[in-house]
């Protein structure tokens, strides 16, 4: 793996520009609206900025299709910043977790097995998929008792 790669887009002086944005809007003179947002009150604008980004797909409207990938990656600095000021995770916990899941499942690009056709790497991934959760919940199984 190609860790120059990583470091640049985790490095991203965009995304860093985006979280300190969202923390100005959520801090003591940001925008009220923002500050009175949770988690379960952003449910409805991450289910519409999904649709628009499937309606964008349909037309072929890149140019929106751009705009409106900008308002999901919106919902997960968001969610990442609320998670955040409640000290569950940030946006860099976020970011680690799918950079890490995204090199578990596909070993065939950063480790060493080999598929030969996209059904064999989906095999694979809901194997994997399935294991990862079998082993949340008894991690999770655990911490209960």
């Amino acid at each position: 793996m190609d860790k120059s790669r990583i470091d640049k887009l985790k490095n991203s002086s965009q995304l860093k520009d985006l979280v300190a944005i969202m923390n100005e809007l959520l801090g003591k003179n940001g925008c009220p609206w923002d500050k009175e947002q949770n988690h379960k009150s952003l449910i409805q604008y991450l289910h519409e900025e999904a649709g628009e980004v499937e309606a964008a797909i349909k037309k072929s409207d890149w140019e929106n299709l751009k705009e409106e990938l900008g308002d999901i990656i919106l919902q997960v600095v968001f969610h990442s910043a609320l998670a955040e000021k409640k000290g569950r995770f940030n946006i860099d916990d976020v970011i680690k977790s799918i950079n890490s899941k995204l090199i578990r499942r596909h070993p065939h690009v950063f480790g060493g097995k080999k598929f030969k056709t996209s059904s064999e790497v989906l095999v694979n991934w809901n194997k994997i998929k399935k294991k990862e959760k079998k082993k949340r919940k008894s991690d999770q199984k655990g911490v209960a008792e």
